[in-house]
């Protein structure tokens, strides 16, 4: 099992933008340099707590900073740009990071975003569709582009001169294209089935529950991770649970659908979504998870607001360096005896 890792970000607004920017960039480059995988960002334009508007933007700051992890997007709202910006943006990316970049795609789950867009009532979905077909023809074509679609129509055919190169789009460094992969908050996600036959990628939630997956230390891991009013995941919950109650998505947190929202409390959610404390209590719960829900590739450890940075920067080390080996170690035995 290899370990990943992710951030939305989720800070709190009053924290003064610019140390936050470099907070997670520190925190990419932390991983980077413990052996993680792979690094997700995710994006939101309208959003004073989850403040990256560009995961792409965000993403090559990391150029020259990380050497040998995958570094991806988490994702890039497709209906909320044009499929020729997203295609080439991202294709320069992959070949700047020389085939380390993965693109992760979705929907848009914000309602504020797309209303300020101008979205608010549109079928983003049925974008997000349309916008991935093209994005995949602008890579596997050549000049000149013509494509015909309900919310974009590309051509190029009338100013085609390719004796100086005007009229296609760069392609990526790998081929056909980068990983594409899509994450999936609901339980039964229609998305996950189709990124699956097209042999993409899929990102399960980092907050839903175990159940939804399959269809001092200890003092102050337990503090940090949720337990002190002042956690930061105590504060990432809330922010949480606040959007996804709005948006009647509760079922994310729920073992069975007919749990009542009001039983969805934090206390409820630490116990039983979040996995948190010491090294030993956090390989158990993961090798749980795992008997739970069966062999996946790669763990995310998902980023948070560095409330305190030492202790922030520890749970990153100690993941990297005692959780994953133990992990790994015990799995590695479980296989031997079968």
């Amino acid at each position: 099992m290899k370990l990943g890792y992710f951030t939305m970000p989720v800070h709190p607004p009053a924290r003064r933008y610019v140390e936050t920017l470099k907070e997670d960039r520190e925190a990419f480059i932390l991983a980077d340099r413990l052996g993680y995988s792979e690094g997700y960002c995710g994006e939101h334009l309208t959003d004073a707590a989850e403040n990256i508007p560009n995961s792409m933007m965000f993403i090559a700051t990391l150029l020259g900073a990380t050497s040998q992890m995958k570094v991806g997007t988490a994702v890039v709202n497709l209906p909320h740009s044009h499929p020729v910006v997203v295609a080439s943006n991202a294709a320069m990316l992959d070949n700047l990071f020389e085939g380390r970049f993965i693109l992760g795609i979705g929907a848009g789950i914000l309602r504020s975003d797309a209303e300020a867009l101008g979205l608010l009532d549109a079928d983003r979905n049925d974008m997000f569709a349309e916008a991935i077909d093209h994005i995949l023809a602008l890579w596997a074509g050549t000049a000149p582009i013509d494509l015909n679609g309900k919310y974009w129509t590309i051509s190029t055919v009338r100013t085609l001169w390719p004796e100086v190169g005007i009229g296609d789009i760069v392609k990526p460094y790998q081929k056909p294209h980068p990983p594409i992969a899509g994450t999936a908050t609901d339980p039964d996600s229609k998305g996950l089935i189709a990124l699956g036959r097209r042999g993409w990628w899929p990102i399960s939630s980092h907050f839903l529950h175990p159940n939804c997956l399959k269809s001092q230390w200890d003092k102050v891991a337990r503090a940090y991770g949720g337990d002190d009013a002042n956690s930061p995941y105590r504060f990432y919950m809330s922010q949480l649970t606040a959007k996804l109650k709005k948006a009647r998505r509760m079922i994310a947190f729920k073992p069975h659908p007919d749990m009542p929202d009001e039983d969805v409390t934090f206390d409820y959610i630490f116990d039983n979504v979040v996995i948190r404390g010491s090294v030993n209590r956090v390989v158990d719960r993961i090798l749980e998870l795992h008997d739970q829900v069966g062999d996946f590739g790669t763990l995310l450890y998902c980023g948070k607001d560095w409330a305190d940075p030492q202790l922030g920067r520890k749970s990153m080390e100690l993941m990297a360096e005692k959780v994953m080996p133990a992990v790994n170690a015990a799995l590695a035995r479980s296989m031997a005896a079968e």
